[in-house]
Formats: C-alpha cells, structure tokens, sequence
C-alpha cells in the first residue's frame, strides 16, 4: 500500500470532520480566533453530513476492505464470521488508541471482527494534515485510516479512532448526531468523548456482516 501522503490527490475521504478537509472554511489573511475556528468546523460538519461526496466517500473505503476480506474468505465461503486485519505499523503513535478502538468494536459487534496481523486489508497512518482524520482509498483498491496529530490532541483520541473504524465497518458520518452516536464524529466539541457506538450502529454493523461479504455490499448499497 502507499503512503497516504503519496495519493492525496485521489483521496476520497471520510473525515472526523474538520472543515479544513471539506473546502468550507473561507480564504482569511490572518488565523482566526479559537471561537471562529470551532464555527467554522461546526459549519463544516453541517455541509458535509450527508452529502453526494461524503456518500461516495463511504461506499469506496468500505468496498476497498470488504473486497480484500473476501479474497482470503473464498476458500470458506460459509463462515459467518468475518476477520478483517489491519496494520498499525505506521501509526506507531496511537498504537494503543487503534487497539482500544478494536477492542470496543470486538465488544460491541458479533458478526465481523477486527484483528491486528499481516496481510492486511487496511492500514492506519500517523502525521499533520490540516483536514484531520479521516479514512479514505487510495484510488487502486487499498484502504487506510489517516490520523492527524493535532486533531488527536484537540479531541478525545480513542473517540476519533474508534470513530475512523466504524468507516471500516461500513457507517457514515452523521456529525449532527448526539454524543452518544460514534459517528456522529467532532460534531458534538471537543468536551464529548464517548468512544462507543450505539445501539442502531451495532445493529447497522451487524447486519451489513451478517452473511459475509456478499450481503455486506448488498446492505450498503441499498
């Protein structure tokens, strides 16, 4: 897989949600306040939520992991358990934020599960991007999650990678959503920190891994 930093201009992303990474944020000659910096975000998370691009945005990542997974699944096509791998290796910063987001997910679903190893069907990234962090394709099939260093400091860091997890998951943003909503993402400020997905995304989850990649993709098009 490439490095992120290398496929930027093919990204199709799936962000926390920092205005910075949708393009809303005005051209100003000087940085602006904190106060105008969170109403900026807070308009972004507004624009982008249930957009045509964030849509695509969703659908590529999820299909790039759910593809992968089903090539090493072919050989057992019955299992109704799904194994999908991912690669820390480059996010050596938050290796113990991307387990914890694992753990929760593990906890919390029942038909897929997540799992650190090689061969992996996606990869999690560190460094400064002004869009934050977001999960994305690099336009050949390969998906990973890119987390921001600044925006992990900003917000709770376990929430925002639990959060980039559930795209893998095959959820949307919804950054309208309460707290309570995972995917709901920066849109509650800073202050929320849950890292756990509700009830209806547990169900959501659930049901698009139910039988396996086939299903899944059916289940997201829909």
């Amino acid at each position: 897989m490439k490095h992120p930093r290398t496929v930027i201009s093919s990204l199709v992303g799936l962000g926390f949600g920092l205005a910075a990474a949708l393009g809303t944020a005005p051209a100003i000659a000087a940085s602006p306040a904190p106060a105008d910096q969170a109403a900026q975000k807070a308009a972004g998370y507004a624009a982008y939520a249930g957009s045509a691009e964030n849509a695509a945005g969703n659908k590529a990542f999820f299909e790039a992991v759910a593809k992968s997974v089903a090539k090493k699944r072919a050989a057992n096509p019955g299992l109704k358990s799904v194994t999908i791998v991912y690669s820390a290796t480059n996010a050596p910063s938050f290796r113990s934020q991307i387990s914890s987001s694992a753990q929760i997910w593990n906890s919390s679903v029942s038909n897929v599960r997540l799992q650190e190893g090689s061969n992996a069907d996606f990869a999690y990234y560190e460094g400064n991007d002004s869009r934050g962090s977001y999960a994305s394709t690099d336009g050949h099939g390969n998906g990973y999650v890119f987390l921001d260093y600044a925006q992990n400091q900003q917000y709770s860091s376990v929430r925002v990678t639990a959060h980039e997890t559930g795209h893998v998951l095959g959820l949307p943003d919804h950054y309208s959503g309460p707290c309570s909503e995972l995917m709901s993402g920066g849109g509650p400020g800073t202050s929320c920190t849950n890292p756990y997905p509700n009830a209806n995304e547990v169900s959501r989850v659930n049901s698009l891994w139910q039988y396996g990649f086939a299903a899944s993709l059916a289940k997201n098009a829909s």
